[in-house]
């Protein structure tokens, strides 16, 4: 695992400074940047294996990854009520909002699933993974590999998993198989579909893609007057007047788009509809001031946006 920083400061770090050392190329006026350096824009270094050994701490689901070391469901029971009861309570119970972590069994069909390590959780490798990553909550990654190994222990015997006296370590972890593992199964999406390998795999020269990219198709160009042509001269006296309630039925006007509502008030026809429109008109129902209230507007302008209205709401 790596972090990388920002573009912006990447930026910032590439542009700043008084002075060039010896081997830049370049000007303030545009970017430096030294052919000894690592990463596009000149700055950083190799990483070292130490520091790459301190981000690499991810495991896999077969326990490649857990660091050496052991602990007890003993030594995590007060490890646990030490570090985790305040919020996770002291049986797993959850306190307020914070997760369950005990029970659920047979809960994941229901319509409130209860999601613990021992009704949903996949591996206990992902149990160790993320308490030695970010628990406790207010003080993360301060857990030693040892007491990781006992409260991931005392989790797992709070599930009925494993007995009292197990001692968890590298070699027995991924060995406990969770109830629920056989539900999570490979991304069906047809960009991921190559078969997994697990050993002894192929080198990067023999995988073959089954997808990719699509190719890009270049836009058509089209002239303002074939746009013009597409766009209804009512448009756009609806979208800035009209909309305002016939988007949304204020005062009983019809909503653009439901033919039904439309249906009723076209029985004495279009020129009776924009009649009204232009005039205003009041009903048991609705009511509309003369053009909306928008008296400005010419007699066109309200009878295209009417004729637009009604073509949408055919």
């Amino acid at each position: 695992m790596c972090r990388s920083l920002s573009p912006l400061l990447l930026l910032w770090l590439a542009g700043c400074g008084a002075a060039q050392p010896d081997g830049v190329v370049g000007t303030h006026d545009g970017p430096s940047f030294r052919d000894d350096r690592v990463g596009h824009y000149a700055v950083g270094s190799v990483a070292s294996e130490a520091q790459i050994a301190a981000w690499d701490i991810d495991i896999r689901p077969d326990g490649m990854g857990l660091p050496v070391g052991s602990g007890s469901v003993e030594d995590g029971e007060y490890l646990y009520e030490e570090q985790c009861a305040e919020c996770h309570g002291s049986f797993g119970e959850g306190v307020g909002r914070y997760p369950v972590l005990a029970g659920g069994e047979g809960t994941l069909t229901e319509d409130r699933p209860e999601r613990t390590v021992g009704s949903y959780w996949p591996y206990t490798s992902t149990l160790f993974d993320y308490i030695y990553r970010a628990m406790p909550f207010t003080q993360p990654e301060s857990l030693t590999v040892d007491e990781t190994y006992a409260i991931t222990a005392y989790v797992l015997y709070l599930n009925d998993l494993i007995d009292d006296d197990v001692t968890l370590d590298q070699n027995n972890t991924a060995t406990i198989r969770l109830p629920n593992e056989g539900n999570f199964v490979p991304d069906p999406r047809p960009d991921v579909a190559n078969e997994r390998c697990m050993q002894d795999c192929r080198g990067g020269a023999a995988i073959e893609f089954h997808s990719e990219v699509a190719p890009l198709i270049p836009a058509v160009a089209v002239s303002a007057e074939a746009t013009a042509a597409t766009v209804h001269p009512g448009a756009e006296t609806y979208e800035q007047y009209c909309s305002i309630c016939h988007k949304v039925g204020v005062g009983g006007a019809p909503i653009v788009g439901e033919t039904q509502a439309w249906s009723g008030r076209l029985e004495n026809g279009v020129d009776s509809l924009i009649k009204n429109a232009l005039d205003g008109m009041s009903s048991g129902t609705a009511v509309m001031p003369p053009k909306g209230g928008f008296t400005h507007l010419s007699d066109e302008a309200v009878e295209q946006a009417v004729r637009f209205m009604l073509e949408k709401s055919s």
